[in-house]
């Protein structure tokens, strides 16, 4: 091509000026895909957008404190410690936590312990036949002490290293079956639980306005009778995760109570109210069952008549309550409102795109409506155009349709929120004209 035929190309284009041609196709086939298409666009627009994703409503995610009080006695009676009755102070450890707490369902207790030496638990490690097998100040992070460098009698078949530790060290037993605080499951705790969504400037909590104190003395948790009571019964929360109380109590466990606010601000605030559920957390796989449970070692200290320090060493088996609060609030907003319409208004635009496309390629008459749809005027007069290879720019209208839904996902992505209206109104009036 000469020098002066590609400057003539290049001017052709620079200076074409491209507008929509209206071209009415009497065809049942493309008129039934063309109104069925838009009626798919319109209900998910309208049915999924905003009437189930509520599409016109801003959104807020929940603040929320916990605080918990348990509540329940038990009585025990052991070889260790004889009958003893055990009240909130002595199985809730620690006294407060942070959106959880822990209940002691069972123990292996070893008292009189005193600073002393003895001989070690025997282990693989600990076992020996002579002094030399026991380094004097070897300190086994697995082990009971700091070995003194002796090997002495365990029993009347077992040497082990002699350590400097708390003795009588605990026995290394399974926990007692059935649990020692077997009472347990008739502990009740109550749960208050504040939620705020700062964005919509709205408080409430869990004591719901209707509940008095009257009725709150009395009430337990039922999902039938007494769905709204925040008071819950250990062993029904433990129930309705499908476990066994009795069963999860010998060794331990993670129990989570879940609280659901899903609110409709749109709504009366009556209707914003929380919803109880509850699961077992910590793995309880059958066929791996290594370190089960839930326990922790704890001591409590006193000294005897002749001023030895002495301590009751507990193993402290139990279940933690994990209190887990999940929730969002949505209220109507013009914002979210105009992006979503615009987001639709696009996706119609796409609907043409789609119908042309089927009639340009897939019709039995494709060729006479490229020569109907695609004109070319000129200081020359009207020249038909077939084909897309001479006059690339043809798709110019769906390109800008295509280009419009990029771009509203862009802004809803990246723009603030006034140019983002600004500019949705703009494109939806742009849509509405290409449309019409």
């Amino acid at each position: 091509m000469s020098d002066k035929g590609c400057c003539d190309s290049v001017g052709e284009c620079f200076f074409d000026y491209y507008t929509s041609k209206i071209l009415v196709i009497r065809s049942k086939k493309v008129g039934t895909l063309n109104r069925f298409t838009q009626a798919l666009v319109i209900a998910y627009v309208i049915g999924y957008v905003c009437v189930l994703k509520k599409g016109y409503q801003d959104t807020d995610t929940v603040l929320s404190s916990v605080t918990t009080k348990v509540k329940g006695i038990a009585l025990t009676n052991t070889t260790e410690l004889g009958e003893r009755v055990w009240d909130v102070a002595d199985y809730i450890i620690p006294p407060q936590e942070d959106g959880s707490f822990f209940v002691l369902t069972n123990m292996i207790i070893t008292p009189n312990q005193t600073q002393s030496k003895c001989a070690e638990n025997p282990t693989q490690a600990s076992i020996c036949t002579s002094h030399r097998d026991c380094k004097r100040g070897f300190n086994d992070a697995r082990g009971d002490g700091v070995r003194t460098g002796r090997c002495v009698n365990y029993n009347d078949t077992v040497k082990t290293c002699e350590v400097l530790s708390w003795c009588p060290l605990e026995k290394i037993v399974e926990p007692p079956n059935p649990p020692l605080l077997a009472d347990a499951e008739n502990f009740t705790v109550l749960i208050k639980n504040n939620i705020r969504y700062p964005k919509f400037n709205f408080n409430k909590r869990n004591i719901l306005p209707n509940i008095n104190n009257s009725y709150l003395t009395q009430c337990v948790f039922s999902r039938k009778t007494d769905p709204d009571c925040p008071i819950f019964r250990l062993k029904d929360i433990v129930e309705e995760a499908e476990e066994d109380f009795q069963t999860m109590a010998v060794h331990g466990g993670v129990m989570g109570v879940q609280i659901r606010w899903d609110c409709d601000l749109d709504m009366p605030q009556s209707w914003c109210v929380p919803r109880y559920t509850f699961r077992r957390l910590d793995n309880k796989d059958p066929e791996n069952n290594v370190a089960p449970g839930y326990n922790f070692r704890f001591a409590k200290y006193y000294k005897d008549s002749d001023g030895t320090e002495t301590r009751t060493l507990i193993k402290g088996y139990g279940i933690r309550f994990d209190v887990l609060v999940f929730g969002q609030a949505g209220k109507f907003n013009i914002i979210p409102t105009l992006l979503n319409i615009g987001a639709g208004l696009a996706l119609l635009g796409l609907v043409n795109v789609i119908c042309d496309w089927i009639v340009l390629t897939l019709m039995k008459r494709k060729h006479h409506y490229k020569e109907q749809k695609y004109t070319y005027v000129d200081d020359f007069g009207l020249v038909s155009i077939f084909g897309l290879i001479r006059h690339p720019n043809v798709c110019y209208t769906y390109c800008i349709l295509i280009l419009f839904g990029i771009l509203t996902y862009t802004w809803v992505t990246f723009c603030n929120r006034l140019f983002k209206v600004v500019l949705v109104l703009y494109s939806s009036c742009f849509v509405i004209k290409k449309l019409t």
